[in-house]
C-alpha cells in the first residue's frame, strides 16, 4: 500500500502489473529518473552513473533534471572520490549534453510509454519544443507510428505546468530544444532498414542515424516492407526472416559503400 523508500501511497493503472509511487518527492524515483537521464541512448552524461548521483543528492546538491546544469562544481570537487579531473570531464559531458538533439531530450523526460523511437518522431514532426507543448492529443495522434496511448501520454504529460517550467529553465541554461536533424540527400528515401546482430565498427543507434540522414527509416521488425537488412556478427531470427522473405541482406562493407 505504501512506496518502502518514502511512504507515499502506491497506485496501480488498470491493466497493468506495476506499482508506482505517487510521491512527488521520492528519493528512490528521483535517482532513478536521473539516471534514465543521463542514459546513452538518452542524454548520454558520461560520468554522471549512479554512485555519482547517489552523493550528489545525498549532498542535497540535485533535487530534479534541471540541477544537472545548474550544479555548484566547487561543492562537487568536495564530494568522496571526485578529484579535479572527475569534476573536469563531468563539467565538460554535461555541457556537451546541452547540444543533442530533440530527440534524445525527448526521451530522457522519462515520458510513459514514451521511447526513443517516438522521442525522434515528435522531434522530427513538430521540429522544436514550443510546437509540442502547444500541441493535442489529436495533433500527436496523427504522427504516423503513434497510436492513442502515445498521443494521450504525450499530451498528458506537455500539458502539465511542472513540465512547462521545467523546460522554461533548461532552456534558460542553455540547453537545445530543437530539431537537429539534417537530411544529406535523399538516396534511401523510402526505404525501410532493420538492422540485427553486432556490427564491427557502428552501434546500431550510430547506424540508424546515418540511414535517416539519408531519408530511410529503421524498424525493429522484419516484414515484407522492408527494403534491407543490414546484418552483423550473431544475427539470429531477424537475419531467418530476411532470408525467407528474399529481402536484401547486406553487411557492413556494403553499407559503407551505399553510404560514400
Amino acid at each position: 500500500d505504501k512506496c518502502p523508500e518514502c511512504g507515499a501511497d502506491l497506485e496501480r493503472a488498470e491493466g497493468e502489473a506495476a506499482y508506482r509511487c505517487t510521491g512527488d518527492s521520492c528519493p528512490a524515483q528521483l535517482v532513478r529518473s536521473i539516471i534514465h537521464f543521463a542514459s546513452r541512448d538518452a542524454m548520454d552524461i558520461e560520468g554522471l552513473g549512479p554512485a555519482m548521483l547517489e552523493q550528489l543528492v545525498n549532498a542535497d546538491l540535485l533535487h530534479n533534471i534541471v540541477d544537472i546544469y545548474s550544479l555548484d562544481y566547487d561543492k562537487v570537487s568536495e564530494l568522496e572520490r571526485t578529484g579535479e579531473k572527475t569534476v573536469q570531464n563531468l563539467k565538460n559531458a554535461i555541457d556537451k549534453s546541452k547540444e543533442n538533439d530533440l530527440s534524445k531530450l525527448l526521451f530522457a523526460f522519462g515520458i510513459r510509454h514514451i521511447g526513443a523511437k517516438a522521442g525522434k518522431l515528435l522531434s522530427e514532426h513538430f521540429g522544436d519544443i514550443d510546437a509540442i507543448l502547444n500541441a493535442t492529443a489529436e495533433d500527436f495522434e496523427s504522427i504516423e507510428g503513434f497510436g492513442s496511448i502515445l498521443a494521450e501520454s504525450a499530451a498528458e504529460f506537455f500539458s502539465l505546468d511542472d513540465t512547462k517550467e521545467m523546460i522554461l529553465k533548461l532552456k534558460a541554461l542553455g540547453v537545445n530544444t530543437r530539431s537537429l536533424k539534417e537530411i544529406k540527400d535523399n538516396r534511401f528515401a523510402g526505404m525501410t532498414f532493420v538492422l540485427t546482430g553486432t556490427l564491427p565498427t557502428y552501434q546500431r543507434s550510430e547506424a540508424a542515424a546515418i540511414i535517416e540522414s539519408f531519408g530511410g527509416k529503421t524498424s525493429s521488425s522484419v516484414s515484407k516492407k522492408t527494403s534491407i537488412v543490414l546484418a552483423g556478427e550473431e544475427a539470429g531470427s531477424k537475419l531467418d526472416k530476411a532470408n525467407s522473405l528474399g529481402i536484401k541482406v547486406i553487411d557492413e562493407n556494403e553499407f559503407n559503400e551505399m553510404i560514400k
